[in-house]
Parts: structure tokens; C-alpha cells; sequence
């Protein structure tokens, strides 16, 4: 059975950080790329970070360029996001997504920045 966990997510103060964590089961997670995708209320869901299957290669949204890193360990089946010097605007759903000969999704977790 797939499976995509994430965790990590939370209250935060503007100029705050968190890591957010994605734990994956089921497939063989070297083999798929994998991204952070993220989702405001009343607006559609859009792509914040993605790592290839070494993870040595990397893609950034304008809005997060600086402030976020994606990073995987392909040992312990798990990608992450460390955000930093968040802002009101990153305030959304998380989710993590498997991409590869099909696709898996998170169930999302809610990060809200806000003082």
C-alpha cells in the first residue's frame, strides 16, 4: 500500500521556520521524483520545490527561491522542506508528491504563518 506521511507542519511567526517531513511507503522511492506542492485557500495548488531521484538537482517557485531547500535521503524514504523567513503569503496546505511511472500524493499538512 502507497503511503505519503507528512508531518511537520504548524503556527509560525513571520521571519519563522519549519521543517516539514514526507515519509514514503510502498514503492520504491528512489525511483521517483519527488516535489512539495502547496495550497491556499481559494486558489489552486502549486508547485513549491522539486528534487530529482539522486537529489542533486533542484527547482524552486520565484516566491520560495532563498528561503526553502528541498532535500531527500533515498536511505530512510523520506523528503523534506526546511522553510525559513516565512511569511504570511506561505500560509497553506503542504502536500508531497511521488512522481514517477504513476504519480502519489500526501494527505497535506497545514502550515499557517500569522503573529
Amino acid at each position: 500500500q502507497v503511503q505519503l506521511v507528512e508531518s511537520g507542519g504548524g503556527l509560525v511567526q513571520p521571519g519563522g521556520s519549519l521543517r516539514l517531513s514526507c515519509a514514503a511507503s510502498g514503492f520504491t522511492f528512489s525511483n521517483y521524483a519527488m516535489s512539495w506542492h502547496r495550497q491556499a485557500p481559494g486558489k489552486q495548488r502549486e508547485l513549491v520545490a522539486s528534487t530529482n531521484t539522486r537529489g542533486d538537482s533542484f527547482t524552486y517557485a520565484d516566491s520560495v527561491r532563498g528561503r526553502f531547500t528541498i532535500s531527500r535521503d533515498n536511505v530512510k524514504n523520506t523528503v523534506s522542506l526546511e522553510m525559513s523567513s516565512l511569511e504570511p503569503e506561505d500560509t497553506a496546505v503542504y502536500y508531497c508528491k511521488a512522481v514517477g511511472l504513476q504519480f502519489y500524493w500526501g494527505q497535506g499538512t497545514q502550515v499557517t504563518v500569522s503573529s
